[in-house]
């Protein structure tokens, strides 16, 4: 399924990451959270990447 979701931001792809439970935007800059299995898509929910 991941390959189905890019990110709102850039349109562009998004990295796993497991121990944090986010999908990441390398070229946004932000995680995207994913709470109870479900990505939160939401640029106001992101955390931005130092």
């Amino acid at each position: 399924m991941l390959e189905a979701l890019v990110c709102p931001v850039t349109r562009g792809a998004l990295v796993y990451d497991a121990g944090r439970q986010e999908l990441v935007s390398r070229n946004a800059a932000l995680a995207f959270p994913i709470r109870n299995g479900v990505p939160v898509m939401l640029v106001n929910e992101a955390r931005p990447l130092d």
